[in-house]
């Protein structure tokens, strides 16, 4: 796809107050593009005043829609004229009430709609639609049965469901969801992007991503205790912004691509902050696993026995090379993601400040 040429039409983002949205429209916007920036509420100025001043510095333009995911044709007037459809808009949370109303239901049914909008409008020639790694795998034991105990494209999760990582199986739905509709028609195309666990600084530092939540308990204490040793593959925001960007304008991109930095653990998150934030409660011991799985459920509902069981100590290795080969990826390494990222939560005080003095 000519990219000059495709900024003579404006592109669609959905959940574009989205921790990965925000740093895809600030390259969207830079390069010149009009971003449609389908929100929930456009009259709320709150949520979306970092967006406007990041369109105030930039090339291009941004043009807000209101648009839900439960709601069918929502997207149509958002999406009018738009070549590329970015689909990013799904939630991240892991303790949820209802899981089929709370995230299947926003993921899937959203997904769908999405696409159903797509197919309705003659303009649009690729979708990128946001996925993740969570939708390759459920358990990190599940990794035992994949060649060579590697997480690659060709997995799919097939151990999660509402009762079990509800989140995981969200993801997997959505992402099947997606696929059915796209081989019912041929006149645009899918790419899809499956990002490991997202760090980094936001373009809004208060964004609600589980992932602040994960890095704020480590920092402020919560968490001082110790950490059981849960392997994780985690990826910077801006690469993976940049990973949407180019699925959406590279000429022979097509498939699924994991986009993924670094292969690390939950204890490997913690050490690289220490060099520069040791004064702080920062988890350094590692809680054996039969402790985990003795006190897990007592302590977070998610970290059930059977969760512990097959996800402590178990490493998690993701293969990026597609990515690197295809998309021309370069990842930033995780200490300079999650130390800027520990920073922001200090600044905008969602971490306690502690005197090094």
């Amino acid at each position: 796809m000519d990219l000059e040429l495709a900024k003579k039409n404006p592109v669609l983002v959905t959940g574009a107050t989205g921790y990965v949205a925000g740093w895809l429209i600030k390259k969207l916007l830079d390069q010149g593009f009009t971003v449609h920036a389908a929100v929930r509420d456009p009259t709320n100025k709150s949520k979306v005043e970092h967006l406007d001043k990041l369109a105030e510095k930039s090339a291009g333009t941004i043009k807000y829609f209101k648009s839900d995911l439960l709601d069918e044709g929502s997207y149509d007037d958002a999406m009018k004229n738009c070549t590329v459809v970015f689909h990013t808009a799904s939630p991240f949370i892991f303790e949820v009430k209802d899981p089929q109303k709370d995230l299947v239901d926003p993921a899937k049914k959203g997904t769908r709609n999405v696409l159903e909008s797509v197919n309705k409008c003659d303009s649009v020639k690729r979708v990128v639609l946001t996925s993740s790694v969570a939708a390759m795998y459920g358990d990190n034991a599940d990794l035992q049965d994949a060649p060579n105990n590697t997480l690659t494209e060709e997995c799919w999760n097939t151990t999660s469901s509402l009762t079990r990582s509800p989140y995981s199986y969200s993801k997997t739905e959505a992402e099947k969801e997606a696929w059915k509709i796209f081989e019912e028609q041929s006149r645009w195309e899918l790419v899809v992007v499956n990002p490991s666990l997202v760090i980094g600084p936001g373009i809004n530092p208060f964004a609600t991503s589980e992932s602040f939540k994960i890095v704020r308990e480590i920092g402020d204490g919560t968490l001082k205790s110790g950490l059981p040793y849960l392997g994780l593959a985690v990826v910077d925001v801006r690469d993976t912004a940049e990973g949407h960007f180019r699925a959406g304008f590279l000429k022979d991109v097509k498939g699924r691509y994991i986009i993924s930095g670094e292969n690390t653990s939950l204890t490997g998150i913690a050490a690289a902050l220490l060099p520069k934030y040791e004064a702080y409660p920062i988890p350094r011991w590692t809680i054996p696993k039969p402790l985990v799985w003795l006190i897990g459920p007592w302590v977070d509902s998610t970290m059930t026995r059977s969760y512990v069981s097959r996800n402590v100590n178990y490493p998690l290795i993701a293969d990026n090379s597609k990515s690197v080969k295809e998309l021309d990826l370069s990842y930033r390494p995780l200490k300079d993601s999650i130390q800027e990222m520990f920073q922001q939560l200090i600044d905008s005080g969602q971490i306690p400040s502690v005197s090094t003095s």
